[in-house]
């Protein structure tokens, strides 16, 4: 399975240094949300992996490799949190060197980056695995139209989600981070467990 999971970063080799240089453009010019530019990186980096192994009936290699579907599913989901770990940790060392920040590592922000990127996932591997990334695209810029009409009709999206960004944040009660957490698990491991099921069931 680790093998399934390097694959996904080869096949990006050239593309992560685009990645990492633009990361350091924004951090140079004082990104004001480094939440944002973790999860956003984050979720780019996972569907183009997941993308390539749709180009050129990828799909059909890997099921005649020695790997069972159960483990190409897993490899997909545990990458993905390799991933998150990863970008979360150049964003935040980098932002550290570059701007001089005091505090190395926010692990509230942190932690809201990864759960915010297992609930994306969770909603969009099984309906990955179940049609194909186009379609995901599809919905996705029908959601961002969605988004940005909401934007010219003057409400205010995106202060509603700061706001509860940072109540997240802010919070000091231990409970709710638990129950906050046990929730993204939950959800994060029955989608891992659908992708599974649709994906051993599917016709290559």
């Amino acid at each position: 399975m680790i093998n399934l999971i390097l694959k996904d970063v080869l096949i990006q080799k050239k593309l992560i240094l685009f990645y990492i240089a633009t990361i350091i453009l924004y951090l140079w010019a004082g990104v004001p949300s480094l939440l944002f530019l973790g999860f956003l990186y984050s979720v780019i980096f996972i569907l183009n992996a997941f993308a390539y192994d749709e180009k050129d009936n990828a799909n059909i290699l890997l099921n005649s490799l020695p790997y069972t579907r159960k483990e190409i599913v897993s490899s997909k989901y545990i990458g993905s949190l390799i991933f998150t770990t990863i970008f979360i940790f150049i964003i935040y060392v980098g932002d550290f060197l570059i701007n001089g920040k005091g505090d190395l590592f926010i692990w509230k922000e942190m932690l809201l980056i990864i759960g915010l990127v297992m609930v994306v996932i969770s909603l969009m591997f099984p309906f990955s695995y179940k049609f194909k990334t186009q379609y995901l695209l599809i919905a996705l810029s029908v959601l961002f139209g969605i988004y940005m009409l909401s934007i010219s009709l003057l409400v205010p999206i995106n202060d509603i989600l700061r706001e509860l960004a940072r109540k997240f944040l802010t919070l000091q009660e231990t409970q709710m981070y638990v129950v906050a957490s046990m929730t993204v698990i939950i959800l994060f491991i029955g989608s891992w467990l659908l992708s599974i099921r649709i994906y051993e069931r599917k016709a290559f």
